[in-house]
């Protein structure tokens, strides 16, 4: 245990620490338990739990649909389960909030990470019986607070400050996530959908436990922490330095900005999925597809969009300067905007046909969707990893997830629209938002893009 921060520099997994690869597949068995649980969540409430006969049994439901309803209004089933699913996982990213902080100043990281591991298990086993739904989301919520903020921290802290493999190193974390999350829709769909919906849930705590025993056999090859004393923060911390103050408020403005580029991406895991239920063409051969499969075609094309987004920018990279993190930011919510354009343009077909959609169209959204992606989610982590001060620097990394949070929110009450408006403008709506977002980056690009720019003359790293 060490007060001064050190840096890996052994290059055992693909050119980077050894530790990046625990963290990795931790990380990828974490998401493994989110994405299947999640892929059944807003299908398992409208098509089962809250229907008569299941709803009455929720242990504690009626008071918390009392306050659903005085928000959104009345909710249908297919309403509740969009609207559950969309808060679910928008609020997966406020609670990191409280975990970065409690890491910080409390625990430290490596035990925020073990205690967020097992609630999240505790959590997904829960979900398996009706009457603990409300439980089991709590848990997960808990411990994903404690869980994802720090786990991504500690990716960061492999680096040295000027060491340029920080931003290939997230991809590359980004990357091992989506393999595990094309896998899980899968499992945990099929279960789930045409085995049982308790037998689904339960795949999803089994990976939450391994990625928990991945995690606790590479602690050795994580960053060094501080032993806390009695009645001290668990690390010290530097104080803020001159001109670290603005750069933190630029951090935090560019939160709600993050929110609205995610609209599109977020809704795929609540209304899209219902949507895509009632609209695409799944039926293949005599046999329907589960709507949960959808998830793992996103995942699938997430996957090859940030290799591809990842090979592309080493090639630029030889010939060019690479663009900083906020150009490729702006770059990527430009092209996110497109994505839902896509399910507009295919619903006024179908509109006009009366013909079902078929998935080439739902590709070609999740194609440009996933571009966008690449572009935003692992490199935004880089920007935050790097430009937030050293003080509060898992605090602001959680802060970065809060721009999930918010887009939670917003999909959870956009979700409420599905049925309510035409489909061509329930898509066009979300276009538009991420529009918004897309020419405001580019604004403070121009204006602070400097402030956001690298401070430490890079390490040649060869």
């Amino acid at each position: 245990m060490t007060d001064t921060p050190t840096y890996q520099s052994d290059r055992a997994f693909l050119g980077h620490p050894r530790g990046l690869g625990y963290l990795a597949f931790a990380e990828g068995w974490e998401r493994f338990s989110y994405y299947g649980m999640t892929a059944l969540l807003a299908l398992y409430g409208s098509q089962y739990l809250f229907k008569p006969g299941h709803i009455e049994t929720i242990w504690g439901f009626a008071p918390f649909r009392h306050i659903l309803e005085g928000v959104f209004g009345p909710l249908t089933p297919l309403g509740l389960g969009g609207a559950i699913a969309g808060l679910y996982g928008g609020l997966v990213y406020l609670t990191p909030i409280l975990g970065g902080f409690v890491a910080d100043r409390v625990i430290g990281r490596t035990r925020a990470v073990i205690f967020g591991g097992v609630t999240m298990a505790i959590g997904h086993f829960c979900m398996a019986f009706d009457q603990t739904y409300l439980i089991a989301l709590a848990c997960i919520l808990i411990g994903t607070g404690f869980f994802k903020g720090n786990l991504a921290a500690q990716v960061g802290d492999l680096y040295a400050p000027g060491d340029l493999r920080r931003a290939d190193a997230f991809q590359i974390y980004t990357l091992a996530i989506q393999i595990a999350v094309i896998v899980a829709p899968i499992v945990c769909g099929f279960l789930g959908q045409k085995v049982a919906w308790r037998f689904g849930f339960g795949a999803a705590g089994v990976g939450m436990l391994i990625g928990l025993a991945v995690y606790l056999s590479g602690l050795r090859w994580l960053p060094a922490e501080a032993k806390p004393a009695p009645g001290h923060i668990a690390e010290p911390r530097p104080r803020l330095m001159p001109g670290e103050g603005i750069r933190i408020v630029i951090l935090l403005l560019l939160i709600p900005v993050l929110a609205l580029v995610w609209v599109g991406n977020q809704e795929i895991f609540a209304g899209y999925e219902l949507w895509g239920d009632a609209h695409y063409q799944l039926v293949f051969f005599g046999w329907t597809m589960p709507a949960s499969f959808l998830i793992s075609l996103d995942a699938i094309t997430s996957t090859v969009m940030i290799a591809g987004t990842l090979a592309f920018w080493r090639w630029w990279g030889t010939r060019h300067t690479q663009p900083d993190e906020i150009s490729k930011v702006t770059i990527g919510a430009f092209i996110a905007a497109a994505a839902p354009l896509v399910l507009a343009l295919a619903s006024l077909h179908q509109a006009a046909t009366g013909e079902k959609i078929g998935l080439g169209w739902g590709l070609s959204f999740h194609i440009l969707n996933d571009i966008g992606f690449a572009n935003v989610y692992p490199v935004g982590m880089a920007l935050y990893s790097r430009a937030a001060p050293k003080a509060v620097g898992a605090t602001m990394m959680s802060a970065f997830l809060l721009s999930l949070f918010l887009a939670g929110l917003i999909v959870a009450k956009l979700a409420t629209l599905l049925g309510v408006i035409s489909d061509a403008a329930f898509w066009g709506l979300h276009a538009g938002l991420i529009a918004i977002a897309a020419l405001i980056l580019l604004v403070v690009r121009s204006v602070a893009g400097r402030l956001l720019a690298p401070t430490v003359e890079a390490e040649t790293v060869g």
